[in-house]
């Protein structure tokens, strides 16, 4: 009973029949799966859930998801909803996040806790229930599209095994906080005898740039010549003055086998010795991460950025052009800054070098997206690296989607790696991927170049675009989502470590799943079906949000900064009785508060449905006028998207007869004057609305609130965790936007018989902001992390070999074909049975 005990609480997921639960009248109980718990279930209120299933068969073959599960059974008679409630279905129904329904089956994909999966499958003729394993559910799901003719073989990926040594939690509060975890794991495996300490002295040995040791020499090949070495500068520095230069032992220090490395003064050697001897007598893991984050380790950065406009000046608002441009600009800016201290802090003289590497763009007229090398403002070593798309005919001359990117990225990287070798001279020290392009080149070049690698998703499609995985093949000729999701799956499980901006990006909320949770198990009818693809639990994921750029958005009260040169070009922008293309329809009544919102114009970010909001809301209409900023009306727009929304947002305007109280605007590009925008919106008592259908992180909401402008942001995603709901801001729901308009409304009625509720909220964001939103503790966390893998990648099999073996295989015989297929459609299915073929040929 012990050992079962014991096993269960260390693999709570292996064991899910048989683990332990609750104390009842003294005794420990079972807990009971999901199977059981509705069989008892179906004993004890039959009628009840049958006439809920039932409701839920009628709909007919197909996927209900959540939010309509909850919606079939809210429609059920007041008298059954009370006594469902009251038994353990009702819990079971609570966690069900889809029902995959094929009479007289209907199989469910239940969620007890972040990360954690169960289904089971219910006949309702025979009342049979079934517990399925992934592949079961998955194969079951997948007749959807393929009826029962799916019997054929179909390749199957599952990770877990080459993970199975590397060490993982199973608490919750682990999720997204992976370096703490392994520093704790790691280093009580590493340190458990002396000599389990020679990693960490091989390590130090290693370190050199430019040609120049670090850290330690030849001179010290042991363990106990290094221990001796340590007390012995330890006693000499501790007499020395606190400030006195490295360079005034220096020699000394060489002769007893100490490289520069450790500090630029007595001080902070001092401390740097100290915190060796510790992990040496005594270690753990909070000493291990502050003596790894300040080793030298990282000197030569590139940050991959293929799609869209990259640049500094006249590309926001462009297609494919937003956040992710402005995230990096800030990015290496901090980036920058944090390695110069961490450079002179260490005593060396080198200099950084940051190359952001993007796609070179020649006939982006009006943008610098055609010069090969382009120095970032306000820095002094930072530059925009591009490099041309490329086929056998010449070079890409045209802006093209990021959905058909994939034909020219392995090319791309092979040129890229030749451009970096001319820049850097050598080899970076950490590569940075963003979204799936990026994420793609950045696996592939740290495979190539053997460097530490970095995934920043940004914004995963497949939890963008519902049911996207299991009808891939609907929306394949245009979003080509089947090489997307291959190259997330294979970019995730490459990389050393993953950040991202929320918990919700890995592991969502107790009601929603997360982005990369919902890549842990998931079909592509007739390419492969993932039934372990990635775990949220993988120490690999670390949550390090981004801030604002400091000097651009600061609060609307700091009257001695505000930028007022502006305010004649935002008022014509704003109240202008003109309408032309830069901005259509007028505000009447100029006295009212301003609800605000800029973003892209797609149907994600969802600005016609807040336009629609407000059209039928007339007591929101009566308080507030509406601007939004977004798409670019002065010239034709190339994608697809930004033409339907704009058509919708025109017909939106006559259906409701919005001229007088709403005006748009098209993209602005200036970001400078955009945070003064933010803060003359502040000076009309009004309020940012970022009403996204999901948003992974909400760049424009830190922005908003940084300014002290109050916030209502979409609950679906990151922003509901950038704000603290009622105090620093709000979260309204895109799937409800009657009630998003009420909040909206009831906040400005508030405001109208209390001005100092505005006050509240406007403070409680800029708190907010201050405690957890800064690119300073941004740049800080990235740069231990770095050092924190780098070290374990080095001293343990975390670089998991048997892993990468395993991608470079679905690399070459299922993402290739798929991006030949993009040039050679008629092939589609020809390609995939050889494709599939071959996958058993290998796999036998």
């Amino acid at each position: 009973f012990l050992c079962i005990l014991i096993f269960s609480l260390q693999f709570p997921k292996t064991l899910s029949v048989v683990s332990f639960g609750s104390m009842v009248n003294g005794v420990l109980t079972r807990v009971h799966s999901q199977r059981e718990r509705l069989n008892e279930t179906l004993v004890a209120q039959r009628n009840e859930v049958l006439a809920l299933l039932s409701r839920v068969e009628a709909k007919g073959k197909g996927i209900l998801q959540q939010n309509q599960i909850i919606a079939e059974f809210e429609a059920l008679p007041e008298e059954t909803q009370k006594k469902i409630e009251g038994g353990a279905f009702f819990d079971l129904l609570k966690t069900t996040q889809e029902a995959i329904v094929l009479p007289p089956w209907v199989a469910l994909a239940v969620r007890p806790r972040p990360g954690v999966w169960e289904y089971i499958r219910v006949n309702l003729h025979a009342l049979v229930v079934e517990e399925l394993q992934p592949a079961e559910f998955l194969h079951f799901k997948e007749e959807l599209v393929d009826g029962v003719k799916n019997g054929n073989f179909t390749l199957e990926l599952d990770f877990e095994p080459f993970n199975a040594s590397v060490p993982r939690p199973t608490l919750p509060k682990y999720i997204g906080d992976g370096v703490e975890f392994l520093n704790r794991h790691l280093s009580a495996k590493l340190f458990h005898e002396k000599d389990s300490l020679l990693p960490l002295l091989k390590f130090l040995q290693l370190h050199s740039h430019q040609g120049k040791t670090l850290m330690l020499n030849e001179k010290i090949q042991n363990l106990n010549t290094l221990q001796h070495i340590l007390r012995k500068a330890e006693e000499y520095l501790a007499e020395l003055s606190p400030e006195t230069p490295y360079e005034d032992f220096e020699a000394k220090f060489e002769e007893i086998g100490l490289e520069r490395g450790w500090g630029n003064n007595a001080e902070r050697v001092l401390d740097m010795l100290r915190l060796l001897l510790d992990l040496l007598e005594a270690p753990d893991p909070c000493t291990l991460e502050t003596f790894l984050g300040r080793i030298p380790m990282v000197f030569n950065v590139v940050i991959l950025s293929p799609h869209g406009y990259f640049a500094q000046d006249n590309v926001l608002g462009y297609p494919d052009t937003g956040g992710q441009v402005v995230y990096i600009l800030d990015q290496v800016r901090a980036l920058e800054t944090e390695m110069l201290q961490r450079i002179k802090q260490q005593g060396l003289n080198f200099t950084p070098r940051i190359l952001i590497l993007t796609r070179l763009l020649p006939d982006a007229v009006g943008t610098t997206c055609g010069e090969r090398l382009e120095r970032v403002d306000g820095s002094e070593y930072c530059d925009i690296l591009r490099v041309p798309f490329r086929t056998e005919k010449g070079i890409v001359r045209k802006w093209i989607s990021r959905f058909e990117v994939w034909p020219y990225l392995e090319t791309y990287t092979e040129d890229a790696a030749v451009e970096l070798a001319k820049e850097l001279k050598g080899k970076p020290d950490l590569i940075i991927g963003n979204y799936s392009d990026g994420n793609l080149v950045a696996s592939l070049l740290a495979h190539k170049l053997g460097v530490t690698q970095c995934t920043i998703a940004h914004a995963l499609e497949k939890t963008k675009y519902p049911d996207s995985d299991i009808y891939w093949k609907k929306l394949d000729d245009k979003y080509h989502f089947s090489c997307q999701f291959t190259a997330d799956l294979f970019a995730m499980n490459h990389t050393d470590f993953i950040i991202t901006s929320t918990l919700q990006e890995i592991a969502g909320s107790k009601d929603t799943v997360g982005q990369y949770e919902s890549h842990t198990a998931f079909t592509l009818p007739g390419l492969y079906r993932v039934v372990h693809g990635i775990d949220v639990f993988d120490p690999k994921f670390n949550i390090v949000s981004p801030g604002a750029d400091m000097s651009i958005y600061f609060p609307y009260t700091e009257e001695k900064r505000r930028l007022t040169k502006f305010h004649p070009e935002i008022e014509e922008l704003l109240y202008s009785d003109v309408e032309n293309q830069e901005h259509l329809c007028v505000l009447k009544d100029k006295k009212k508060p301003i609800l605000f919102t800029m973003a892209r114009l797609d149907r994600v970010k969802n600005l016609s449905g807040l336009v629609e909001w407000y059209g039928k809301n007339k007591r929101l209409r009566e308080l507030v006028n509406l601007v939004v900023v977004g798409g670019d009306r002065r010239k034709e727009s190339k994608d697809n998207e930004e033409k339907a929304e704009m058509k919708k947002i025109y017909d939106l305007i006559d259906e409701y007869k919005l001229n007088g109280q709403f005006r748009w605007i098209s993209s602005q590009m200036n970001r400078v004057r955009n945070g003064e925008l933010y803060r003359y919106i502040c000076d009309t008592k009004g309020a940012f609305v970022q009403p996204a259908l999901y948003e992974a992180f909400g760049l424009t909401v830190v922005e908003a609130m940084t300014c002290g402008l109050p916030t209502f942001a979409t609950c679906k995603g990151g922003p509901a965790e950038i704000i603290v709901h009622g105090k620093s801001g709000f979260h309204i729901d895109p799937y409800h936007g009657e009630q998003a308009a009420d909040t909206l409304a009831d906040f400005f009625t508030k405001c109208k018989e209390d001005p100092s509720h505005w006050d509240e909220i406007s403070k409680g964001g800029l708190q907010r902001i201050e405690e957890k939103y800064t690119w300073q503790i941004y740049s800080q966390r990235l740069l231990t992390l770095t050092g924190v893998y780098g070290f374990w990648k080095h001293v343990s099999n975390l670089d998991r070999l048997e892993s990468r073996r395993y991608l470079e295989m679905f690399y070459a015989l299922k993402y290739r074909p798929l991006v030949y297929m993009l040039n050679t459609c008629g092939l589609f299915y020809t390609l995939l049975a050889v494709s599939n073929a071959v996958s058993v040929l290998c796999l036998l």
